[in-house]
């Protein structure tokens, strides 16, 4: 089972109702987070900004930090984590919020996932390579390819700052 473009209660769903075995965050060359990871942080990250064509945007998205240390043994099973993430309920709120992994030894990166995936017991959570692109193309005068308007896979929840949502 797939699910592109998760949500973080699409995680929390499979975390307490599938019960997977592992849990295997891939950056987005394949490579492996190494499997003594921790997340030391669940955060709703909220962006409110300007585009260069002047229009006011709000962005909302749930954001897992995962952290390895030198305790080599150390597994995360499924329902800790879903635990941890029950935990932050009261900070998330109930929407359906993108999720994103931040992670990195030197430099810390907020890697878009863009599916998670259960077979035989594992679940892998696959992250996307961050990118920037121009949402008003047509003020800049880029065409859009340039803008790379498509450039974003996995976009975080844009709301009308005037609707409430942010």
């Amino acid at each position: 089972m797939t699910i592109k473009n998760p949500t973080l209660n699409d995680l929390l769903e499979l975390l307490e109702n599938e019960d997977p075995q592992s849990i295997v965050p891939l950056l987005p060359d394949g490579e492996r987070v190494p499997p003594h990871y921790h997340v030391t942080e669940v955060a709703r990250i909220q962006k409110d900004f300007i585009d260069c064509g002047g229009t006011v945007r709000c962005t909302l998205s749930a954001q897992l930090q995962l952290l390895t240390a030198t305790d080599f043994e150390h597994r995360l099973p499924a329902q800790k984590l879903a635990k941890i993430i029950r935990a932050s309920e009261s900070l998330l709120g109930s929407d359906p919020l993108p999720l994103a992994l931040e992670y990195g030894q030197k430099i810390a990166v907020v890697y878009p996932v863009s599916a998670v995936t259960l077979e035989d017991g594992k679940l892998t959570i696959q992250m996307e390579s961050p990118s920037t692109s121009c949402l008003a193309p047509d003020t800049c005068g880029l065409d859009p390819e340039e803008a790379r308007v498509n450039a974003f896979r996995v976009q975080p929840t844009l709301c009308d700052p005037k609707s409430g949502c942010c």
